[in-house]
């Protein structure tokens, strides 16, 4: 997976849940850790919506 492109991917969920540029609260290691949760989650289950398991991973990241 192209990790620039995932980064990304997660910049825009973070959108979606109403936060803008500035607002976004992470840090390069905070996205290199979400980005390896979802290539986790991606072996689990090969099947899946990448959009899908992007969101489940930025949205279970906000809930803690």
């Amino acid at each position: 997976m192209d990790k620039k492109l995932i980064h990304k991917m997660i910049r825009n969920c973070f959108y979606q849940y109403n936060h803008d540029l500035e607002s976004v609260p992470l840090s390069l290691g905070e996205y290199d850790e979400l980005y390896d949760k979802i290539l986790k989650a991606i072996e689990e289950d090969k099947t899946a919506d990448l959009h899908d398991l992007i969101n489940d991973v930025v949205y279970e990241y906000l809930s803690k």
